[in-house]
């Protein structure tokens, strides 16, 4: 049996951060897969992780855990191919490692993804997420903390990522207020702030005070604020927004529907697909073009300019009520006829 646990570790910390320059958010994203994985192979094989062979981590219990994703876990088809791409990541790096299994790294790539459906993007309108935005408590450094990161976030447009990334460092003030924002694949952006967002960051960075870490928000314990954390701090906005939008409970709000909003709100004031791409640091204006198909107001002007097709005169007149009920008097005699007289094809059939 090969132990995978020496296999796993020299994956995450060594070939993906080293050799392949792979950013602490992607090692973070397949170090959690990974947790998944191995947690539902320790209760399905009753052993724990760190005794887990690679010869058991096979192409039927992977199988097994991406449809425990997606129905226990209630994942969507797009989490269930990031979970299975880093597996086969993982299991691509095995096949100079250990050219033995090389058998059931084939079975493993032969694992296909799934088709996920294209659906809109979620995203709340302007009102709704002022109403957010105001749920935090001034009156509390917590408060001073949560209503600066939603703004921000809000605002820039920001993956969950970016804004806990952001350092101190990152944030000018002066004379224009700014933010640079380290996106996916090393994409850099300055963005502007707008004069409330500016006003509710400076709130927090007089309280902020001395930190040991270079991050500008930090939890209560003075560390870095997780992605999780954030997620946390959003849910606990929408529980009190709530008590005056009750629908809001209805809605899954995640941080990434902040980024769709600002988005959408851009998108109908600029109307201009590639600044909005620019915004939101798009590698490609393709990725930008699922807004557009949330917003009418293309669909409506290209309509305009089509003619459209002509419609035929004429007018629906309802049957007269009486040749209707003379009608059906008729029909109703033709077939009391029927039954009481046989044709003759009838009689002769009779006994």
């Amino acid at each position: 049996m090969t132990p995978i646990a020496s296999h796993i570790e020299a994956f995450l910390r060594d070939y993906l951060p080293k050799q392949r320059g792979a950013s602490q958010h992607t090692c973070d994203t397949y170090a959690y897969g990974f947790k998944l994985l191995f947690n539902f192979a320790s209760q399905r094989l009753k052993r724990r992780p760190s005794e887990l062979g690679l010869e058991q981590i096979d192409a039927l219990l992977i199988t097994d855990f991406l449809e425990h994703l997606e129905t226990e876990r209630r994942n969507q088809s797009t989490s269930r191919n990031v979970r299975l791409a880093a597996i086969k990541a993982f299991f691509r790096f095995l096949e100079h490692r250990v050219p033995a299994a090389l058998e059931q790294i084939r079975c493993v790539y032969a694992i296909p993804f799934k088709k996920t459906d294209s659906r809109l993007v979620a995203y709340l309108p302007r009102n709704e997420v002022q109403i957010l935005l105001d749920a935090p408590d001034p009156k509390t450094r917590a408060g001073l903390r949560d209503r600066a990161m939603l703004h921000v976030a809000f605002a820039a447009g920001l993956r969950v990522s970016e804004l806990v990334g952001l350092r101190l460092e990152d944030v000018t003030l002066r004379p224009d207020a700014s933010i640079l924002v380290r996106g996916k694949g090393r994409r850099e952006r300055v963005l502007p702030l707008w004069k409330e967002t500016t006003t509710v960051l400076r709130a927090w960075l007089a309280v902020r005070g001395d930190m040991p870490v270079p991050e500008l928000f930090v939890n209560a314990k003075g560390q870095q604020m997780s992605r999780w954390g954030f997620a946390y701090v959003l849910r606990k906005a929408v529980k009190i927004a709530s008590k005056s939008r009750p629908e809001l409970l209805d809605k899954q709000i995640s941080p990434h529907v902040l980024r769709h909003s600002i988005a959408m709100l851009a998108l109908t004031a600029t109307q201009d697909i590639r600044k909005v791409s620019l915004w939101l640091g798009h590698s490609s204006t393709q990725t930008t073009e699922a807004y557009t198909r949330v917003d009418p107001a293309e669909k409506l002007e290209a309509i305009n300019t089509l003619t459209p097709p002509k419609i035929r005169p004429g007018q629906f007149r309802p049957p007269d009520k009486l040749l209707a009920m003379l009608k059906g008097q008729c029909l109703w005699g033709a077939k009391s006829a029927n039954l009481l007289h046989p044709t003759g094809s009838q009689l002769a059939q009779a006994p």
